[in-house]
């Protein structure tokens, strides 16, 4: 479906042609309709299928209308809510660039910085709002920020939400706002208490969804290596020296080990850092800002930290450890292979990760190719292994028992002298 037959305003339209799109994804195609004709909608879609352009477009198109040349900025029309900063920053980037020929105002608020210059611009005015849970409820108290002007409010990554402890804050928000709102909630996968929220929130709800998560993209190779826990160093530096890889994702379970992996990656002479939840926004920004410029060719990051990283051209993803929840498996795949590129996704199998392997590729349907090419594949177990540490045990035990019995036998012999003794 091309973006014409949306019969957007043309501001609006011109702005989409500027940044090349002219047929909808998936997403898009379903979601736009409901929302241009007002209705609340529940938006299901993983990471990289156009969902940020799913919301901002028909926002933008209602915004348009009722701003016009910018005299009616009062008060804020939208709010959307993310769980992270370089997220909030990623939609707000996405609004300015789909809203560059209104008068629409865009701001992003997170927290870990100053306050002050945040306050002087809701001041001054704004039209959308876009804000992690804890600085927007912060700054709300303060009476900073009203809502009663509020047309629409978007709840994006709600699953990741939930995942963070943030659904107590969305709760409190949705209380702040109009009971009128539109009401639009996206999410890359939808438990329990996702859906909870949207049944106790919306009125009315659309529902749509696109690309079942168990789907990964078409145009994302995987392949996988099974190598043991403590060769995975050596298997990274083999992979980067022998094929030839850059500006690479690697994805860690933990702070601690993107921390470990880069420091290894460092003293093997690349350009390498990490992101995760331990740094500054500053520091997170500068080195997201390096990877996405190639300043630095690889980086490694926790999982909750790369929601926030959009790159078009991403070649590659390594999976240096495997995820626990096989979900997380196919966010991570779904960084590469986007705006129609192709990617390659490679995994790392411990033989400790073999049942969370397997349920990954439960989840996805697909037995993934096992590179044989591997100098440091799994070491087959030695059948006999259990049998000689059972007759060592078991000499041992022989051997114990002799010498206690030996023992024993020089006690009692050395008694019967000295009894001997005392009676003689």
């Amino acid at each position: 479906m091309d973006f014409t037959e949306f019969e957007l305003n043309n501001n609006v339209a011109e702005a989409i042609n500027d940044l090349g799109y002219t047929t909808a994804t998936p997403i898009q195609e379903k979601a736009i309709p409901p929302l241009i004709a007002g209705k609340d909608l529940v938006g299901c879609a993983q990471t990289g299928t156009g969902k940020t352009a799913a919301f901002a477009i028909p926002v933008i198109n209602h915004i348009h209308r009722i701003v016009g040349s910018g005299k009616k900025r009062k008060q804020i029309r939208t709010i959307i809510l993310a769980p992270t900063r370089e997220l909030a920053i990623q939609i707000a980037e996405n609004f300015d660039a789909l809203s560059k020929y209104t008068q629409i105002r865009t701001y992003v608020i997170y927290g870990g910085v100053a306050m002050q210059p945040q306050i002087t611009t809701l001041k001054e005015g704004i039209d959308v709002l876009v804000a992690t849970p804890g600085r927007f409820l912060d700054l709300h108290k303060q009476k900073f920020i009203n809502t009663d002007g509020l047309q629409q409010l978007i709840i994006d990554e709600a699953d990741l939400m939930l995942d963070m402890g943030f659904i107590n804050d969305v709760r409190k928000i949705i209380k702040l706002t109009p009971d009128n709102r539109q009401t639009l909630m996206f999410s890359a996968t939808m438990p329990l208490g996702v859906r909870e929220l949207a049944d106790e929130f919306l009125s009315n709800a659309e529902y749509v969804s696109v690309d079942p998560l168990s789907s990964a993209a078409a145009n994302v190779t995987q392949k996988v290596y099974q190598v043991e826990k403590e060769d995975k160093k050596k298997l990274l530096k083999h992979v980067l020296e022998t094929q030839h890889l850059q500006n690479i994702l690697i994805f860690t379970r933990t702070k601690h080990g993107a921390d470990n992996v880069m420091e290894f990656l460092q003293k093997a002479g690349y350009k390498a850092d990490a992101i995760h939840g331990d740094k500054s926004q500053t520091t997170r920004l500068k080195i997201l800002e390096d990877f996405k410029n190639k300043t630095i060719d690889i980086l490694v990051a926790t999982d909750v930290a790369s929601r926030g990283i959009d790159i078009q051209q991403l070649p590659f993803v390594i999976n240096y450890d495997i995820p626990n929840i096989p979900e997380i498996y196919v966010h991570r795949i779904g960084r590469t292979g986007r705006a129609g590129e192709k990617g390659l996704a490679l995994s790392f199998v411990g033989r400790d990760e073999k049942t969370y392997w397997q349920d990954i590729e439960k989840l996805i349907r697909l037995q993934v190719k096992v590179v044989k090419d591997n100098p440091f594949p799994w070491r087959e177990p030695n059948p006999n292994a259990k049998k000689d540490l059972r007759n060592k045990k078991s000499s041992a035990t022989n051997q114990q028992t002799k010498k206690s019995s030996s023992n024993s036998k020089s006690r009692k012999s050395d008694g019967s002298k000295k009894n001997k003794k005392r009676w003689y």
